[in-house]
């Protein structure tokens, strides 16, 4: 018991000067340059760990040996939790932030110029077809200009009427040698050049009726009016600065879009499974991802996802919703909650119980671990999935060390 004491107070020792070599780095100040104060601080840290991991192992021994010795001196047992592991299907997703967008919004504009509110036929929530007339803009100088049109056709018509009676009575003249040739191909001359006027006249009635038409405002899809913001005698131009003044939004054709984070760029790709959970709707929605970026943006350094959404009524444009895609999966892993991996200068490991005889003992088993999610790590390596392994106390306990499990 006395070698015991000793070890414990040699530990105790090292303890301290590993502490005093720490403040020592972060407080100490002197002639001595920083840099090699700190690389000797560093080595005789690691030296003083070497020394420690010695004097546990020796400890573990003498520990062993009392309790062969003196059985009923044999130190209280390190009371723990455990759990047994099995297989599970694994899956890991990239969660990111997102929002519902609409592959069918529009901003109404004019069909031609602006131009005054006439009338507005329509509201906000109004339901309207492709082709509606949502509004009417001024049109009393289109009006008239197809009035004026019609008039100049009506009176170029009746020219030619006159001018083909004329080209007739001449031919029936000529026919009988009464006037000469030239009269003949005068009257057919002013024939085709009136009827040529006629064309480009008509022609000016179906542009000025194409301009009368264009003071209809209608939909461009079928939707919802999300919004009217502009009122009867204001000039609709389309657009107030960044705002619509007729906005449309067909809801039936929803997707959730996310900026992806460059360093994903070979794990999300077109097909991927994906979850969109939205915390007003109560429940998660399943589709695929259907369009990846093609480029990297610039600014944040991302590249677009997108997936289709279903119809919902609880569905909006612009609303916030975390998208999770499932970039790994794999079927019958060894898996263990994140929080008993632990990491030394060897890498990772955790501790499992085995049965020695009536007593179980602590075990240190190095692992290698695969992807970590919702607080779930996978292990490729290490572990069969049989094991039974320390889920409480498995910070202070060692490889070897006797232990009993909590009730």
């Amino acid at each position: 018991m006395t070698n015991k004491l000793n070890y414990m107070n040699k530990i105790w020792k090292i303890t301290f000067a590993v502490i005093v070599a720490v403040s020592l780095t972060a407080c100490g100040s002197g002639a001595k340059d920083k840099n090699g104060e700190l690389g000797d601080m560093k080595v005789k840290l690691e030296k003083l760990k070497k020394e420690k991991n010695g004097l546990d192992a020796q400890i573990r021994q003498v520990e062993e040996q009392i309790a062969k010795a003196d059985p009923a001196s044999a130190q209280t047992l390190k009371l723990v939790s455990v759990s047994t592991l099995t297989t599970q299907d694994f899956s890991h997703f990239i969660e990111l932030q997102g929002k519902i967008d609409a592959d069918q919004i529009a901003y109404v504009s004019p069909p031609g110029a602006p131009g005054i509110v006439k009338a507005i036929y329509v509201q906000n929530g109004s339901r309207v077809s492709k082709g509606q007339i949502l509004a009417k803009l001024d049109d009393a100088i289109a009006r008239q200009m197809v009035i004026s049109a019609q008039q100049t056709v009506g009176q170029l018509k009746a020219r030619l009427i006159q001018a083909q009676t004329v080209y007739q009575r001449r031919q029936n003249l000529w026919k009988e040698n009464i006037g000469t040739e030239i009269e003949v191909i005068n009257a057919k001359a002013d024939v085709d050049a009136l009827a040529s006027q006629v064309r480009a006249a008509e022609s000016g009635v179906s542009s000025a009726q194409e301009q009368l038409s264009q003071t209809n405002v209608t939909a461009q899809i079928s939707g919802v009016i999300e919004r009217v913001n502009v009122k009867v005698g204001e000039t609709f131009v389309g657009m107030a600065g960044n705002t619509p003044q007729i906005m449309i939004v067909n809801n039936s054709n929803l997707k959730m879009t996310a900026n992806v984070p460059e360093n994903y760029i070979s794990r999300v790709k077109k097909g991927d499974s994906v979850q969109v959970v939205i915390n007003e709707t109560g429940k998660p929605y399943r589709s695929v991802i259907y369009n990846v970026g093609s480029a990297i943006d610039a600014t944040n350094r991302s590249f677009i996802a997108e997936a289709k959404l279903p119809s919902d009524a609880l569905l909006k444009p612009n609303q916030l919703a975390t998208i999770r895609i499932l970039d790994y999966k794999a079927k019958a892993a060894v898996t263990v909650p994140l929080n008993v991996v632990q990491t030394d200068e060897k890498g990772k490991y955790v501790y499992i119980i085995e049965k020695s005889g009536d007593k179980m003992i602590a075990r240190k088993k190095p692992v290698v671990v695969g992807e970590s999610y919702n607080a779930i790590t996978e292990i490729k390596s290490g572990l069969t999935g049989t094991e039974t392994i320390i889920t409480e106390g498995y910070q202070t306990v060692y490889d070897g060390q006797s232990v009993a499990t909590a009730k």
